[in-house]
């Protein structure tokens, strides 16, 4: 945006339109009185909506249902029914007695805490020596217990359960019969209605549950009429509003002025990397998370948070943006096509930036191209690490800069409407999102002026018709917002959240101590973009402070609002619920537009003595220095192949962060210099033209090239495997499975074990050595690092009575049935303690074994033995990453041979197998079989253990070589499974 000087209301400028100026007094009486007459219709219309009645779709569960067998599965979103009433016959009961059993229950066997949550009715033979007990409990309490031999006749049993009150029923059955009154709320957890019994006997059994669809809703006619109200008043408002503008006898300014089609050097830097992020870029932390809640809108019949918060609705939030996500999943659920938004979103806030902001900062900036770099540059590497995802910080950070310049257009040119579209811009940024509160920093820091502009026009027109329209235009979004829901969901909704995680506001200092840990939240991406935020800030307003309120070259005004809505932003995000590093991303465009003025605080224009420019090269060092400390982490998968993705980068044990730091001190020292010398601390002539580049331009530019540079290197030393780009490249080409075709499951781990050579499967570990035992392995087996569990697995395993103490796939440790050696500790991953032995070294000083060899398969007729020799193992093991950095622990090497003509085997090599952890849980080590020889048939365990540590032990199972399959492929032909949240199913 281009800043002109606005002529006065009392001008007449020549051009002006004649037929306004003509129209007289009496037309704009009429335009006044339209504008106040359609800004009320809307004002009501609006706010009635919140009130107005929905349709809502009703739906019930009845059971038995013939066409699904005895059992169904219908876990519900929000846990428990609005009301259950189940009615059983006592005839059934009496045919149930012999057998004994579960009549009916709202969770499968298996379930943890199955009678905390759950209804369960059922017949127990094991009360003493007394006879078969019938047993209804909901939630741990009995609502009755009776013995068989009472319920006899006609009698039936009935309960009814409501939020309110349980009442239990038993009719024409003697001393039983009666009625038990529990007022309270005693409602199960209902995932399905689950039987033992078998279908003849439930004849006359009934269970009806009412399903809580209070969310799903349509809109009635009525409110469907006020809706259209409520947009097409306000938009006339609108209209009327702009009419008034006019009355000065100016025109309107091009909403869009010509630079907005031009296609800059800058542009294509950009774009081009914006483009090319799309593909190769990291995803955020929530993209799994928004994509399901999004993919489950369509059934839903609305956006329901069904990972946490039991169901309830978005709304307020989330509404247009995740309803136009849930659109999208009706096209693909492709990652590249589901963050077009974002990408969309980033181009147009580049495009608001060079096109409106910086000219609007003042001419320095449209003298010189280097703050433009500047703020391309800090705004890519905010952009990049923070805003590539399904999150609505994309469209935060860019309302809040549409914002800021609708404001700064209605200062410019004196007009009423541009404000009224600042209101209605930010009242639509917030529901995207609870962020989105800094854009009233933009309305607030805009106040004054538009004030202002309002008192002087409102001596001739008044104040109704300036002021209706532009509250009309901030309260038109309730029509999305409410489009299908009452304020009572949204009165729901805040009570669910109610539960947390909410954060108070004075814990602010949580979202930078995220960013301070050596985690994803606090990678040096992440780190960069927000100290380089702070230290422009801080220039900025030195600077300022130093030169009479502005910096030379910028426009006092829009400098000045912009430095104070990023202030105001980063104190408005105080009363965000949540305090995690991906909202940072609100201040992408905002951080652009300050690293424009600290480009200009800083360039050799304004900055010209020697010491300070020195001084600012060493707070940008340490800026840097401070973000090398972190990780180059991204989350989840978008860091395979990443280098350093789990530390902070080094070569040869070498950090950059100190190299950096050393340069740090050597800016510093030469400042100092520079400061003391009696010559160089009065020079203030012009640095060349490579050394007039500022400090910041050259970090930010190495920054973005980092990180363009670590996904493509991921890309690349993935491949074939998986990797984001690929994936993205795959779904271009109409592949849209990602990871579904490149994860592979272990469906039989006991068909992979390998056959020992020369002895039976129960002697094949106890080869030679002591100190191993086959009851050798800690009943405790919990990691060291919860968060630590991309090493444990699970395999696609129905039916698992072993015990276990926790972790997936039995990787928790516990006991379990005596197995072929007499171990009786709990196998993980599904193994058959029948078939497979175990060894380990807990509870001993010392030990040493190998194993018997055991034959490798035969290549099939592609040539193919299989991918991996995997072997379970538990304890502490040494192993070495890809990095080269060495895990301490006991010695597990896996030893291959070749078979002789005689039947022997001979040795030819070890190879150590590769461990992800976490310890010291069950975990598949694993070598692949591209490392072993060809002529390599044959391979064995070498196990030892020297430390005297009681935490010091390793256990480990016969090795075996998969029989895999995609998960596509595992999936497909799988029946859908469900079961209660906390069991992993």
């Amino acid at each position: 945006m281009t800043e002109t000087t606005a002529a006065s209301d009392s001008t007449r400028p020549a051009g002006a339109d004649p037929g306004l100026l003509s129209s007289g007094r009496t037309a704009e009486k009429r335009t006044c009185l339209w504008a106040v007459l359609t800004a009320a219709v809307g004002i009501l219309a609006s706010i009635a909506l919140p009130l107005l009645p929905v349709t809502q779709t009703a739906a019930t569960i009845s059971w038995p249902q013939r066409e699904n067998g005895t059992n169904i599965s219908a876990p519900l979103v929000s846990y428990a029914p609005v009301d259950l009433e189940a009615t059983i016959p006592c005839s059934t009961i009496q045919d149930g007695a012999s057998t004994g059993g579960t009549v009916f229950s709202t969770l499968p066997a298996g379930a943890p805490d199955r009678e905390r949550y759950g209804l369960i009715s059922r017949i127990r033979h094991d009360v003493g020596d007394g006879p078969a007990v019938f047993e209804m409990i909901s939630r741990n309490t009995m609502l009755l217990s009776a013995p068989v031999d009472e319920l006899t006749g006609n009698c039936t049993v009935t309960v009814t359960s409501t939020p309110t009150r349980t009442v239990v029923t038993v009719t024409g059955s003697g001393e039983v019969a009666g009625e038990r009154t529990f007022d309270r709320d005693l409602r199960p957890q209902l995932v399905g209605i689950f039987t033992d019994l078998p279908a003849p006997t439930l004849d006359g059994i009934s269970v009806t549950a009412t399903v809580d669809t209070r969310f799903t809703t349509s809109p009635t006619i009525l409110k469907i009429a006020a809706m259209i109200v409520a947009v097409l008043a306000t938009g006339l408002a609108l209209w009327t509003l702009s009419r008034l503008d006019r009355a000065d006898g100016r025109r309107h300014r091009r909403i869009l002025p010509p630079s907005w089609w031009s296609f800059t050097r800058i542009d294509a830097l950009v774009v081009g990397t914006l483009l090319l992020w799309h593909v190769i870029g990291a995803n955020t932390a929530d993209d799994g998370y928004q994509l399901g809640m999004a993919r489950a809108a369509g059934e839903a019949g609305y956006m329901a948070n069904y990972f946490r918060w039991f169901g309830v609705p978005e709304a307020p939030f989330g509404t247009p943006f995740y309803d136009a996500l849930a659109a999208m999943t009706q096209v693909s659920t492709a990652s590249i096509w589901m963050r077009l938004p974002a990408l969309v979103a980033g181009i147009l806030c580049w495009w608001v930036l060079s096109r409106e902001v910086a000219p609007r900062l003042g001419v320095a900036l449209r003298r010189t191209r280097l703050p433009l770099w500047t703020g391309a540059l800090v705004f890519l590497a905010f952009w990049l690490p923070l805003n590539n995802g399904l999150r609505p910080e994309p469209i935060v950070a860019t309302g809040v800069l549409l914002t800021w310049c609708s404001v700064e257009r209605a200062i410019a040119t004196r007009r009423l409407l541009p404000a009224a579209a600042a209101i209605l811009i930010a009242a639509i940024t917030v529901t995207a999102g609870p962020s989105g509160i800094i854009c009233f920093a933009a309305l607030i820091a805009g106040a004054r002026p538009i004030a202002r502009i309002l008192h002087r026009r409102a001596h001739s027109v008044g104040w109704a018709p300036l002021l209706a329209p532009m509250v009309a235009a901030g309260l038109v979004v309730l029509v999305p917002v409410f489009a299908d829901q009452t304020l009572a969901a949204v009165a729901e909704m805040q009570h669910a959240h109610a539960v947390g995680p909410n954060v108070p506001w004075f814990q602010e200092y949580l979202r930078y101590q995220y960013l301070l840990q050596i985690t994803v939240d606090g990678s040096l991406a992440r780190r960069f973009a927000v100290f380089t935020l702070v230290l422009c800030l801080a220039v900025a307003i030195v600077a300022m402070l130093r030169r009479g309120g502005h910096i030379p070259g910028t426009a006092k005004g829009p400098s000045r609002r912009i430095v104070g809505i990023t202030l105001a932003a980063l104190v408005l995000m105080m009363f965000a619920p949540t305090k995690w590093t991906h909202h940072f991303g609100i201040y992408a465009g905002l951080a652009a537009a300050v690293a424009m003025l600290a480009a200009v605080a800083t360039g050799p224009a304004v900055l010209r003595s020697r010491r300070n420019r020195a001084l600012f090269a060493a707070a940008v060092l340490f800026v840097v220095t401070m973000s090398f400390i972190g990780p180059n982490g991204w989350w989840y998968v978008s860091s395979f192949g990443v280098p350093w993705w789990d530390k902070p980068p080094s070569i040869a044990g070498f950090g950059f962060s100190t190299l950096f730091f050393a340069a740090t001190v050597a800016a510093l020292l030469l400042a100092a210099w520079w400061h003391i010398h009696p010559v160089a601390s009065t020079r203030t002539d012009t640095p060349r033209r490579w050394w007039a580049v500022p400090p910041l331009t050259v970090a930010a530019a190495a920054i973005v090239l980092f990180e363009v540079l670590s996904l493509a290197k991921g890309a690349i030393s993935q491949y074939p495997a998986y990797s984001v780009a690929r994936s993205n490249l795959d779904a271009l080409a109409g592949n849209s499975c990602a990871l579904a075709n490149d994860v592979l499951l272990e469906t039989d781990p006991n068909a992979s074990v390998l056959t020992p050579i020369g002895v039976d499967t129960a002697d094949s570990l106890a080869s030679d050595g002591g100190g191993f035992t086959p009851n050798g392995v800690a009943l405790d087996l919990t990691p060291d690092d919860d968060s630590a569990s991309a090493g444990t697995a699970n395999t696609v395993d129905t039916i698992n009575d072993q015990s276990s103490a926790g972790g997936t796939g039995g990787t928790g440790g516990g006991t379990g049935n005596a197995g072929i050696n007499g171990s009786t500790v709990a196998l993980p991953f599904g193994l058959d303690p029948a078939t497979t032995p175990v060894l380990g070294s807990y509870g001993s000083t010392v030990g040493a074994v190998t194993t018997a060899w055991f034959r490798l398969p035969e290549p099939d007729a592609n040539g193919s033995r299989g991918d991996l020799v995997t072997i379970a193992a538990a304890g502490r093991i040494f192993s070495v990453d890809a990095d080269g950095t060495e895990t301490y622990g006991q010695r597990l090497e896996l030893e291959y041979g070749t078979t002789t003509a005689d039947g022997t085997v001979t040795a030819s090599g070890t190879v150590l197998p590769i461990d992800i952890g976490p310890a010291p849980s069950w975990r598949n080590l694993r070598v692949p079989l591209e490392t072993l020889p060809t002529e390599a048939d044959a391979v064995r365990i070498v196990a030892t253990d020297t430390d005297l540590a009681s935490e010091q032990w390793l256990g480990f199972t016969p090795p075996r070589v998969p029989q895999t399959q995609t998960l596509q492929q595992v999936v497909v032909r799988l029946p859908p499974r469900s079961g209660h949240p906390d069991n992993g199913s």
